[in-house]
């Protein structure tokens, strides 16, 4: 009779997790994290991270040519968790907002989000789960509307792919982060609205936003759905 500790191997193996922008940033921490915690990876992203398990599966993907990437999902079996990580950040203040910053922003963030609800969310059983990482600017922010905007969507949109799915036992969470230690934090582009220094005293760590996914994909979490988690660092209150 096999214990209970190759039956939970077992049952880690055969849990298949889709990560976006998983080659760097708050999404390769998530990759990193999740297949540590015995999932099958599969990360999707233009780029290939430099340093990552062998057994970490990476598909390189432009995200917004949607042809390719369903052509991607389609392949898929199995996957009972997607976390939409992939994004960027452009910033300006009224009068000086540009419509093609809009526009790829809301294809990468929202259009993208879309797709692969629309192809792995119905494919999922009970148990399911979707993570988009949103962020806690889409309560809006001086300089930074284009991004608000797209941040907000997520959360109308999650809210209402959780009511539909409900009743099958899927969930559709949004991890909301303030300023992140990752590459984006310091993008010239956004040069005009610098992060501000949350009132813990530092920015939140790209682990501790694994940590909370890992939590939401997780059979703990099974009650948890449509929510919009911030994490701050006390930035919010």
């Amino acid at each position: 009779m096999a214990s209970r500790e190759a039956e939970a191997g077992r049952e880690a193996a055969a849990r298949r997790a889709v990560v976006t922008g998983a080659a760097s940033g708050i999404g390769q921490a998530i990759a990193s994290r999740l297949f540590a915690d015995g999932w099958d990876v599969v990360g999707l992203d233009k780029a290939r991270a430099e340093h990552s398990p062998a057994h970490f599966r990476q598909v390189a993907v432009d995200l917004t040519d949607f042809d390719r990437l369903g052509a991607v999902l389609d392949e898929l079996d199995g996957v009972s968790a997607v976390v939409h990580a992939a994004g960027f950040m452009r910033t300006a203040p009224l009068g000086a907002l540009n419509p093609e910053d809009g526009e790829a922003m809301w294809r990468l963030h929202v259009e993208v989000a879309a797709v692969l609800a629309n192809s792995l969310l119905p494919r999922m059983s009970a148990g399911g789960r979707m993570v988009l990482i949103g962020s806690r600017t889409a309560a809006g922010a001086a300089g930074r509307s284009q991004y608000a905007a797209v941040k907000a969507a997520l959360v109308g949109m999650a809210r209402s792919w959780a009511i539909e799915l409900a009743p099958k036992g899927v969930t559709v969470n949004v991890i909301a982060p303030g300023a992140t230690e990752t590459a984006m934090l310091m993008d010239p582009a956004r040069a005009a609205t610098p992060p501000r220094m949350p009132p813990i005293g530092r920015f939140i760590r790209p682990d501790e936003v694994a940590a909370l996914t890992a939590f939401l994909v997780g059979p703990d979490a099974g009650a948890i759905t449509g929510q919009q988690i911030v994490m701050c660092g006390g930035g919010s209150l």
